[in-house]
Order: structure tokens, then sequence, then C-alpha cells
């Protein structure tokens, strides 16, 4: 079977020393070596050096292509340097801040000149709604950019690393609404939007958005431990009900991974492989969750003109589980 991980961070030299800014006990030379040998974490090293270990972690995990997701707006550059280095391994998401005032031409600039193709918001993070009129202007160039996807990160958001450094988190959970999403979505039927985490405990409002908006997929990402929240909710039942109203074909496998050396997060695809197992959910639907739907979203060159592609897409999937 065939493994895509729509979910990967690209932890690059420049994530790490914009984060070792907020550090004031770190001082003097290479500030992204000082926050990873804090860590305990190995250093990235360049964008292409980074590329290259994502290449050769893929290669021995047997994991055929992968989003990977600069992780703070401004950093699109190290993401595309690895997508054009590996562009049939890579697809290249970015963060971008809406409230920023030059957010909507680095987006165009992003999405046109650089080879990304995903927009990454984050509302909770960045403090707007997701219905704000200057996140729905990111909404507007995605649209306009054929190829391209909206991430838009709903419901709780923990940064790991910032816990780990001691950095605070002052994100409002309440701007992260997935239906908040509806509009937006409607009003841009073309374009797919993907909510992570299936909805990071907003499981009841995703799936309510995703039943309205054919466009609108679901991410699995990460050990989903938002669950805690929902009394005896187990991850099996979230797969059930994800399926109930989404069918296999709008979800895709996501790891949630991003430092090194842990590297690519098999424990999660076990996880999940096991649920799916238990769930008897039929091959064909497997395929597409961990491999044909991300393809069906970023052709690769040998996939793009293969035959029946225009006959099918994420919102004519079976919803059935087996």
């Amino acid at each position: 079977m065939i493994i895509n991980d729509i979910h990967c961070h690209f932890f690059s030299e420049r994530f790490f020393e914009v984060l070792s800014q907020s550090l004031p006990r770190l001082s003097g030379a290479h500030p992204s070596r000082q926050v990873t040998g804090f860590l305990g974490w190995d250093d990235p090293g360049s964008p292409l050096d980074l590329a290259e270990r994502w290449v050769e972690e893929m290669d021995q995990c047997k994991v055929s292509r992968a989003a990977l997701i600069a992780s703070l707006p401004g950093d699109e550059d190290s993401v595309a340097q690895a997508v054009a280095a590996h562009p049939n391994r890579f697809v290249g998401f970015f963060m971008a801040n809406p409230l920023s005032g030059d957010a909507p031409g680095r987006v165009e600039e992003a999405l046109r000149k650089k080879g990304l193709s995903g927009v990454c918001l984050f509302p909770p993070m960045h403090g707007y709604r997701i219905d704000d009129p200057s996140a729905r202007q990111i909404f507007e160039i995605a649209a306009a950019n054929p190829g391209a996807v909206v991430f838009v990160h709903c419901g709780v958001l923990k940064v790991g690393v910032r816990n780990k450094l001691g950095l605070p988190s002052n994100f409002d959970v309440r701007n992260g609404n997935p239906l908040d999403l509806i509009a937006v979505a409607l009003d841009h039927p073309d374009l797919p939007i993907l909510i992570p985490h299936f909805g990071a405990g907003f499981l009841r409002e995703a799936l309510m958005a995703v039943d309205l908006c054919p466009n609108i997929l679901l991410d699995t990402s990460s050990s989903n431990g938002w669950i805690r929240y929902y009394p005896s909710l187990t991850l099996d039942q979230v797969f059930e009900r994800a399926f109930r109203v989404a069918g296999a074909a709008r979800i895709l496998f996501g790891s949630d991974s991003s430092y090194f050396p842990r590297g690519w997060n098999s424990q999660i695809f076990e996880s999940q492989k096991d649920c799916l197992e238990r769930l008897q959910v039929s091959a064909a639907d497997q395929e597409k969750i961990y491999g044909g739907n991300f393809d069906w979203l970023f052709p690769a060159a040998s996939q793009a003109a293969r035959p029946g592609r225009e006959k099918e897409g994420p919102q004519k999937g079976s919803k059935s589980l087996a």
C-alpha cells in the first residue's frame, strides 16, 4: 500500500533561529544549534540538508510522498528549496498570518512562483476569526491558483516545542470553530480545504462543516489527544463517525511528524492502521486514505494524466465502512 503523509512539519534552521529570539538566555553564534541542543534534537542544517534527511527517512519507512509545512510565517523559502530538490516526493505547505500586511503578496508569490501548494492558517495562534475579511482574502488568492489547498487549524492548539522551551502559547481557541469555515467553503466550492486532527476537539462542528461542504476534507494527524475532552470517546469511534459523514475519499492520513532524531512518527501510522483494521475498512478505502486522496489532490508528474482522473474527486467517495 502506498503511504503519503499530508502533515509533516519542516523544522528548518530559520524556524529555530526565530524561536531563539524569544529566549534571552541564549546568546552568541549559531542560535538554531543552541535551541536544538537545549531540546536534545538534531540540528537541521540547511534546507537542502534537511530535505535529504527527510528523503532518507521516508525511504526507510516506505513513505512515498509528504506535505512539508513551513511552520512559521515567512519561512516559505525553506520548504520551496526542499520541493524544488524533490518535486515527486514533497508537496510544499507554508504558514501565513492574514493580519500581516505583506501576507497577500507572500501567499501569491509562494503559490505562483515558489512551487508551493498549501496555505496554512492558524486562527487561534494569530488572533483572527476564520471568516475575518483578511482571512477571506487569503482564501480568494488560493482559489485563484489551481491546485492550491488551504489548511485551517481549528480547535485546540498546542505547540510542543514552545512548551519544551518554556515559551507561552496564548492561543484563543474561540477563533478555531470549524463552523466558521462553512460560508467560506461554499463561496469557493472548487477550493479544497483541509481540517487537521479531525477538528482538534471540535469533532461535531468539523463533521457538520464536512457534511455541508463537499470541498472540506479531514486529516487524521497526531495522536488526537483531544479525545479526552469527550467522555468514553475512542479513536475507533472518531474514525467511524468521520467515515459515516465524509467517506473515505475525504479523509487523508497525517502523522504530524516534525523533528529528528525521532523522524517519521511510525507509531501514529500503526495506531491508526489498527483502528481501520478493527473497523474492517476495505483495502480500497484504506488505499484512498493512505495514498490515493493525496495523489488526487497533488498528482505527481507521472500521475497527472492517469485515466479517469477528471471523473473522480474527494466528494465522490463511498461513505460505507466496509
